[in-house]
């Protein structure tokens, strides 16, 4: 991926922000889901399977949020002449 102006960079951070809130509440549905299996005494593998999966998920989701953040950080850093323009 090339330079991003702030604008794009900014919508890129709400996009991965909603990913994490999403994918946390999936995280605590599946736990629930493992906590009824073996409650009830039931396989829970394959939901421990999918919930590591979620969890790998979300440890890349922020992972590119830190990266983000970092990129956004530059702004605040660098000249003013050598930023793009915001557009109005």
């Amino acid at each position: 991926m090339g330079p991003m102006d702030r604008g794009a960079l900014e919508q890129r951070f709400a996009e991965i922000e909603a990913k994490i809130v999403g994918v946390q509440r999936q995280i605590g549905e599946q736990r629930e889901i493992i906590a009824k299996l073996e409650s009830a005494s039931r396989p829970a593998d394959h939901a421990k399977y999918l919930l590591a999966g979620l969890e790998l998920l979300q440890a890349a989701h922020r992972d590119n949020r830190d990266a983000i953040l970092g990129e956004l950080s530059r702004f605040q850093t660098e000249p003013r002449s050598r930023m793009k323009p915001d557009p109005q």
